[in-house]
């Protein structure tokens, strides 16, 4: 219930006018690509474009929440990647 709560909080702040953190993001993406189950979506070119091009992602991933969660959870893995999937 936790994580939820913090998502939905990650999803409103992020939702602002503000622009995306590039530097942010890209961060993450590196702390992500030293973890096995990522290195094998990211691998993959039609999911390693998104990363970089697809805003709805980039603005999931800016999360430093989201992006923790995601190294140690694995329905936060795979929520990731339904919302690959779901960019395509």
């Amino acid at each position: 219930m936790l994580y939820y709560l913090l998502d939905l909080l990650g999803l409103i702040a992020t939702s602002s006018t503000a622009g995306l953190d590039t530097r942010k993001i890209d961060q993450n993406i590196e702390e992500l690509k030293k973890h096995d189950w990522f290195k094998k979506i990211y691998a993959q070119e039609k999911y390693r474009r998104l990363f970089y091009v697809n805003r709805h992602v980039r603005r999931y991933l800016q999360s430093k929440l989201r992006v923790k969660k995601m190294f140690y959870n694995q329905r936060a893995q795979k929520k990731l990647l339904v919302l690959l999937n779901k960019q395509l």
